[in-house]
């Protein structure tokens, strides 16, 4: 039989996780607002959001929600990170804008994905970092869902309602309402 006093104790510790989970929740999104960040409403932040050094870049759309880890990377202060009213994204997941990465509202990004508008120059003799970064904007959907370790590369469009199989790498654009799976990822079926 559960002992009652560790029961009451631990409704209490999941009461304060809570009560701390919130607090830090709105001091993150105050000291991304005084730093130039737009909120278009209720937020959730994680307790260990990395951000930006350009947090003017981000804007969040009424009740998006960051899990834990998530890394929001912009390059410079003309990039742009966009996400969506309603729109989740899970612990882990690294959005990198050199330009602009938008993600439409009700939109859910697995965990561990890592969404990017840029890559670097290559070719015989070249040093990637030497060379200038070639960028081409990413725009997801609304009501998409991309699962677990799903890449998105530079220049895509996601269509409205897609899902993305977990593990693909999204190369080229996808149309609205498919099933894509893959690497690079391809249209599997349309969804219903």
């Amino acid at each position: 039989m559960p002992n009652p006093v560790t029961s009451i104790y631990r409704s209490f510790c999941k009461l304060w996780l809570r009560v701390l989970r919130g607090v830090v929740s709105r001091l993150q999104k105050m000291g991304l607002s005084l730093r130039g960040a737009k909120f278009a409403g209720k937020v959730r932040l994680p307790i260990w959001l990395e951000s930006p050094v350009h947090a003017e870049c981000l804007s969040f759309g009424d009740g998006a929600a960051l899990d834990e880890r998530v890394t929001l990377l912009a390059t410079n202060s003309s990039a742009q990170i966009v996400i969506g009213a309603r729109c989740y994204v899970n612990r882990s997941s690294m959005l990198d804008a050199s330009e602009r990465i938008e993600i439409g509202d009700d939109t859910m990004i697995g965990p561990f994905c890592y969404i990017t508008d840029h890559d670097h120059t290559f070719g015989p003799g070249a040093v990637p970092a030497d060379g200038p970064l070639i960028s081409a904007p990413v725009k997801i959907g609304a009501r998409c869902w991309l699962g677990a370790h799903v890449t998105v590369l530079k220049g895509v469009s996601i269509g409205d309602g897609t899902v993305v199989g977990a593990g693909s790498v999204v190369t080229q654009s996808l149309p609205a309402g498919v099933l894509a799976v893959g690497t690079p990822a391809r249209v599997l079926r349309e969804l219903a």
